[in-house]
């Protein structure tokens, strides 16, 4: 998710402060081991959504958001 100028917005519901992390996941229960997922996140909510994948037992890993390249990547 992005805002007007670009910026990677937080991936938790209703947040819209500024990305600085990006988690990727995948459920492997529907996807292929080569299928990863990406959310973005800012610093308050960054715990809060990789325990959220954690909890429903998908592999999940956490990144700082340093690219122009990983926001593009979340948001296409």
């Amino acid at each position: 998710m992005s805002d007007a100028h670009g910026e990677p917005t937080c991936s938790r519901a209703g947040c819209r402060a500024p990305a600085h992390w990006r988690i990727d996941w995948r459920n492997p229960r529907i996807h292929a081991a080569d299928r990863i997922k990406s959310w973005v996140a800012c610093d308050e909510h960054r715990d809060y959504l990789k325990e959220f994948l954690a909890a429903r037992d998908f592999p999940v890993a956490v990144h700082p958001l340093e690219s122009d390249t990983d926001a593009e990547a979340v948001a296409g």
